[in-house]
């Protein structure tokens, strides 16, 4: 190894071909030998770049800590009132999930990034006005009405959470593609981080087994409810410490479920034709329909954020290309059927909701199509593609903000 060094000290695309092959040898070799060569420039900025040791401020570092520490226990707290107050488990979490993951995750961003009291105050109001809202709905998940506004807070809390993110920057697309981007990466590391936690926990639970001592309670009503906040926040601080490990890891997920994905759905289509089941005459096929819609657009977000991030975007476009195209058929299909019930059987709360929900999606995928098919003569046109996904986004968090907020008075908690 040293020899080649030594070779290539006037070909830097050789000393770094080197450095990618083997790493560790090539530093050890390096630092070895760099007593014969530190006259040469190229073998001066080498051993810097091989020995720099960035050195960050512990107070920095500690009280990072200490807010993911605070975020935390505040997401933990929330989950344990229903504990507090005696309220039924399923109706709690059904009304205040959301705010046991996006609450900790925007104290997290406000200090990091060190919002204004003003924005601080309007931000938290916020929050506690639809809490308090929450808590006037009624309990129960017997009325649509309830259940849609229980559906649709998480995407409001989620908008909240992209306006801390983007320090109430709203305006610039490239911040909002930012927020998009971060989500993926959000959603890959959190479920590495609850993955690794499930295997604790069984091991830990089959540990005390062995010696008579049963945890399960204590872990399913401490662990898990301090945990699974905590787990979103310390993914939040792994992605903004590890950003190109993070961004390495989200474009070969994209690329694995992209193909697939386009695959299964081109033969969902076709297995429709054939078995002879529609979603004009079946509800719950209809339901299963929208989740897959829903799901379909959310990877064409997380697969476009990562074409944009990696810039090998060829193939992986094409595939999204005909990705948004069997989603515009879907998203059609899943129309015509809310059109063909309503004029059946009349509008009610659900119907109008996934229908809006539906128009904003297919218009935002017929967009998304022109600018990838735009895109392949063009690969700088690939910025586009996150902008005009990134330019909906405003429709979305106001879609939502209606449904939850106003369809249970409009339709008298129906």
């Amino acid at each position: 190894m040293q020899e080649e060094i030594i070779n290539s000290l006037h070909t830097p695309q050789k000393l770094e071909q080197l450095y990618q092959e083997n790493k560790i040898a090539f530093k050890k070799a390096f630092n070895t030998l760099y007593p014969q060569i530190r006259d040469h420039l190229i073998a001066q900025f080498w051993y810097i770049r091989l020995n720099f040791e960035a050195k960050e401020a512990p107070s920095r570092f500690s009280k990072e800590w200490l807010w993911i520490a605070v975020a935390s226990l505040v997401g933990g707290c929330i989950a344990k009132l229903s504990d507090f107050f005696s309220i039924p488990r399923a109706n709690f979490y059904a009304h205040y999930f959301a705010f046991i993951v996006f609450v900790p995750l925007i104290i997290y961003f406000s200090w990091k990034r060190k919002i204004s009291m003003k924005k601080l105050l309007i931000t938290f109001s916020v929050i506690l006005l639809s809490a308090i809202y929450m808590q006037m709905l009624p309990q129960g998940l017997d009325k649509d009405t309830i259940v849609l506004a229980c559906i649709y807070l998480p995407f409001f809390l989620w908008a909240l959470l992209g306006l801390v993110f983007m320090d109430w920057d709203a305006k610039d697309y490239l911040k909002r593609s930012s927020f998009l981007r971060f989500n993926g990466d959000l959603l890959v590391m959190t479920t590495l981080i609850l993955i690794a936690g499930g295997i604790l926990t069984g091991i830990t639970i089959f540990l005390f087994r062995l010696i008579d001592i049963q945890v399960e309670n204590f872990i399913s009503s401490n662990v898990v409810s301090f945990g699974l906040p905590a787990s979103f926040v310390v993914a939040s601080y792994l992605i903004s410490k590890n950003a190109q490990l993070v961004n390495k890891i989200s474009p070969v997920i994209a690329r694995i479920f992209t193909p697939l994905v386009f695959i299964t759905l081109l033969a969902y289509l076709i297995a429709i034709i054939f078995s002879g089941k529609y979603p004009y005459n079946d509800r719950g096929f209809l339901l299963v329909f929208n989740l897959v819609l829903i799901g379909v657009m959310a990877i064409i977000f997380f697969s476009a954020s990562a074409i944009q991030a990696d810039f090998s975007f060829r193939v992986t476009s094409i595939l999204l290309f005909g990705l948004t195209i069997v989603s515009i058929v879907l998203c059609v299909i899943a129309l015509s059927a809310i059109v063909f019930r309503t004029i059946n059987w009349g509008i009610t709360p659900n119907r109008l909701a996934v229908f809006g929900s539906d128009f904003f999606i297919l218009i935002n995928l017929l967009i998304t199509t022109y600018q990838f098919a735009r895109s392949w003569k063009n690969p700088d046109q690939i910025e586009h593609v996150m902008n005009s996904i990134a330019f909906f986004l405003p429709f979305y968090i106001g879609w939502a903000m209606l449904v939850c907020f106003t369809f249970p008075l409009i339709f008298r908690f129906q």
